[in-house]
């Protein structure tokens, strides 16, 4: 009965001052809640980045141009590099640690048929990259190389601009407009969702070398996929790989490089450079709005003792001993804290749901994100924070002399 004393003398000044108790809990339970919701979503965000690398597998090398180390910024930036070509990812094509490649082209065009237009993007590739992507056809037939060499005008339908094009008529075999030119719809890819900014639900699929001539007018390529054989191999296949581009480009000083290769490896330490980044900012965040609620905490619990000193005083004059009273101002931070964490986790985890949907509704997936590691921080931190902020208020009321204490009523 000693030991639940103070706990019950907490929570009857609890109940007597519901306001002041509100208030506490309320700057708690804001900075639990940003706890919880930050961890979900970086976990959250850090699934989506992992989602859009399994669309292009995990074995291979990703060859872009690149504006070279000796350039100035001002000078150049990597759009205007234009010596990348399909020759460079034939020759790349080669190496014998080169199981496949494919070779992509990014366009864009308006997409017509009968009476409904859009402008839509266009993702020219070479006919292999239909085994190499993940996201199939899923009805209908992808492009042959023979179909990419002959500029042929055949097209893939992303599921989204195949229903604002056709609705509900079946486009296989149809005809379309790209541009200025007929095209015919051969296929029609699977439901994909959304690549960072591009819904590629929302993309016309076409012979790499189509998009090149008919619709740009131009030689160069945006990048090549070069899936290995032997992944563990990637590190001396890219330095091989930088050769023989170099050499077709007649650069033999890598500062000079107008292209740059990328192992997978190297790729997902980018991404882990730019989750870890983002978690980290949001956590200082979530950490400043925790360190606000402490110090509501702190400012709440030495009003509150500033107002019963007289209870201080007659409590002590009656036999109480400073641990008394320490630990009864101390179970009142705690419990308070306690309180504001559950409800921060409850409304943190409600948020998260929230998120998800929206999130979703938008076209990420962001998958399972609720973290019970980020439940139990936001309670245990909650508790930790009313011990801290609550200890200097409790030490205050406990070391009050009890004559000076019954002087202030």
């Amino acid at each position: 009965m000693q030991i639940l004393m103070p706990l019950k003398i907490a929570y009857k000044a609890i109940k007597i001052h519901k306001v002041r108790a509100g208030l506490t809990v309320l700057g708690l339970l804001i900075g639990v809640m940003a706890i919880i919701l930050v961890m979900n979503m970086g976990q959250g965000f850090e699934n989506y980045l992992n989602s859009q690398m399994e669309m292009f597998g995990t074995d291979y090398l990703d060859i872009e141009p690149r504006v070279p180390k000796s350039a100035r910024v001002s000078q150049a930036n990597s759009g205007s590099i234009t010596t990348l070509t399909i020759k460079d990812g034939e020759d790349v094509g080669q190496h014998p640690n080169i199981r496949d490649y494919y070779i992509m082209q990014m366009g864009q065009a308006v997409a017509t048929y009968e009476d409904n237009d859009k402008a839509a993007m266009l993702f020219g590739l070479s006919a292999a990259g239909f085994d190499l992507y993940k996201p199939k056809v899923e009805y209908g037939r992808p492009f042959t190389d023979e179909e990419d060499k002959s500029l042929a005008r055949v097209a893939v339908l992303g599921q989204d601009i195949k229903q604002d094009l056709f609705e509900d008529e079946d486009p296989i075999g149809k005809r379309m407009r790209i541009g200025k030119h007929n095209f015919r719809v051969i296929g029609i890819m699977e439901e994909q969702g959304q690549m960072g900014p591009m819904n590629m639900d929302d993309m016309i699929f076409v012979p790499v070398r189509t998009v090149q001539k008919l619709i740009m007018g131009s030689n160069h390529i945006q990048a090549i996929m070069a899936y290995l054989k032997d992944p563990s191999q990637a590190d001396a296949t890219a330095a091989d790989v930088e050769g023989i581009i170099g050499d077709n480009h007649e650069i033999t000083d890598p500062d000079k490089y107008d292209f740059e290769v990328m192992t997978t490896d190297e790729i997902m330490g980018i991404m882990d450079q730019i989750t870890g980044a983002v978690n980290l900012l949001l956590m200082a965040i979530a950490g400043i709005s925790l360190l606000v609620g402490g110090v509501g905490i702190m400012n709440i619990m030495y009003v509150s003792v500033s107002e019963r000193t007289y209870e201080i005083g007659l409590r002590k004059a009656l036999g109480a001993t400073n641990s008394n009273i320490l630990w009864q101002f101390l179970w009142e931070a705690v419990f308070l804290t306690f309180v504001g964490g559950l409800i921060g986790v409850i409304l943190g985890t409600l948020m998260t749901f929230v998120s998800m949907i929206a999130a979703s509704y938008a076209g990420f997936d962001f998958g399972n994100i609720i973290q019970p590691t980020g439940i139990i921080l936001g309670v245990v931190f909650s508790v930790i924070v009313g011990l801290i902020f609550g200890i200097y208020p409790a030490r205050k009321a406990a070391n009050m002399e009890p004559v000076d204490a019954l002087r202030h009523e």
